[in-house]
């Protein structure tokens, strides 16, 4: 069920203006020539600077070794392992694959660049099924506990059991797409009611896709940080429950249970190779996916834990500006990115205070390079493997590509020809038309 609020959403013809031209890359020397970083920041252990030399990982590694207890408190192991052993019992669990992308690495110069592939996590698209759906489960068995003074385990959430007894419950989030995706599974999984907020960008098949999920979803006039105010305000005269992947004043616990379930990412990567990467390039709207990366690195790995670079959209750089002064900052989103996951004007507290932790460097890109990227991937020039990566899954592949050919760029971030860069294929084809407009016929 959808409803509209105002005005209809942007046509799906003509979503973005870039994806008008066909792109005609098709291999990553070509996609260097158009990967650029507009915007390049590099923080020191103690404040930022902008401009001094590093030429050391080890010097863009977190100060700290170990994960730190002021962090644990607010964000902990045990939360990280609760997280991944519920999800890897869930039916269809199967890790994602863990892709070398040798072509690239070769273009770029480091001898490794390893891509997460989450085009197929849970039959969703993307790896939000791992949050969303996992903060519901939690979110219902802790109230299921705390109304019957019995431990209720999420397996038997999950299960249906409590069908009956939840049927008044409503959860509701605003998303881009894919958060509210698998909010939406999680809650047809527990029985629960679902009304999930969109903004005025969000294409058509991704509103059809929660919506086939049993959410009602509605539609508003604004943009996305618009429309999770306009949630959390409803929720409240509604007594909804907001199962949100940004967190705020006043409102941590649940997109704490929402980072949690992206950790199984970690779990699995370092089950999947030998070695460590020494850079990690992850992207960020809000920042929650790449907190929870970071700190599930942190605390898995100590002193060898990577560097950590943060990439933005030019025109959503929220976690640009909050490094660059020292606090989080929220930026007015002026124009929509085609990354639009990844168009987010507000930070999340709780990432934030993991990531000004950790993080050594940010940068920003334009959308010019993501339909080169992306159809690169889908015609196997990046790994002789063809992969199905969306528009936010490439931004990692761009900034490294942009970095690697600016040589203080590269000294800054310590990048050499013995570098393991590791980046996150974060969605597939979530909007298949869009896809398809964007990459073309690659048959």
């Amino acid at each position: 069920m959808t409803q509209n609020l105002r005005r209809p959403p942007r046509a799906l013809q003509d979503p973005y203006p870039v994806s008008r031209a066909k792109p005609t890359v098709s291999t990553s020397a070509d996609l260097l020539t158009t990967s650029r970083i507009n915007r390049f920041h590099l923080r020191a252990q103690s404040g930022s600077v902008s401009g001094s030399e590093s030429g050391s990982v080890s010097d863009l590694r977190p100060a700290n070794n170990l994960w730190p207890d002021a962090l644990n408190r607010q964000f902990s192991a045990d939360d990280m392992c609760r997280a991944q052993q519920e999800i890897q019992q869930w039916d269809g669990y199967a890790a994602t694959s863990l892709e070398s992308l040798s072509q690239v690495a070769a273009t770029a110069g480091v001898r490794q660049l390893w891509y997460k592939d989450e085009s197929t996590r849970f039959g969703l698209g993307s790896f939000k099924a791992l949050g969303g759906a996992y903060a519901v489960m939690h979110y219902l068995a802790d109230l299921l506990s705390e109304q019957t003074g019995t431990a209720i385990s999420m397996a038997s959430v999950r299960a249906g059991e409590h069908k009956a007894a939840l049927s008044s419950v409503t959860v509701t989030s605003a998303t881009d797409g894919n958060h509210g995706r698998s909010v939406a599974w999680g809650a047809r999984m527990a029985g629960v009611n679902c009304t999930i907020f969109i903004h005025r960008d969000v294409s058509s098949a991704r509103e059809q896709a929660m919506a086939s999920l049993g959410a009602t979803v509605v539609r508003i006039d604004g943009d996305y940080d618009e429309s999770v105010h306009h949630c959390a305000a409803v929720a409240k005269e509604n007594n909804w429950q907001v199962i949100s992947d940004t967190s705020y004043e006043g409102y941590r616990d649940i997109p704490r249970q929402v980072m949690a379930g992206y950790t199984v990412m970690v779990d699995e990567i370092l089950n999947q190779t030998d070695e460590l990467p020494t850079h990690v390039f992850i992207q960020a709207g809000v920042g929650g996916l790449a907190a929870s990366i970071a700190a599930a690195f942190w605390q898995r790995t100590g002193h060898d834990c990577p560097a950590f670079i943060v990439v933005e959209s030019d025109y959503a750089d929220c976690l640009h500006q909050s490094f660059i002064q020292g606090k989080p900052v929220d930026v007015k989103i002026q124009q929509e990115t085609m990354m639009a996951g990844l168009s987010c004007g507000e930070v999340s507290l709780l990432a934030f205070d993991i990531l000004s932790s950790c993080v050594r460097a940010s940068v920003t890109i334009d959308d010019t390079a993501v339909p080169d990227a992306m159809r690169m991937m889908a015609m196997g020039q990046a790994c002789n493997k063809k992969l199905e990566a969306g528009e936010c899954a490439v931004p990692g592949i761009i900034a490294l590509l942009g970095v690697s050919h600016n040589a203080e760029y590269r000294a800054q971030l310590g990048l050499t020809d013995e570098s393991r860069v590791l980046v996150f294929g974060c969605e597939g084809a979530t909007d298949p038309d869009l896809y398809h407009a964007i990459v073309g016929d690659i048959s």
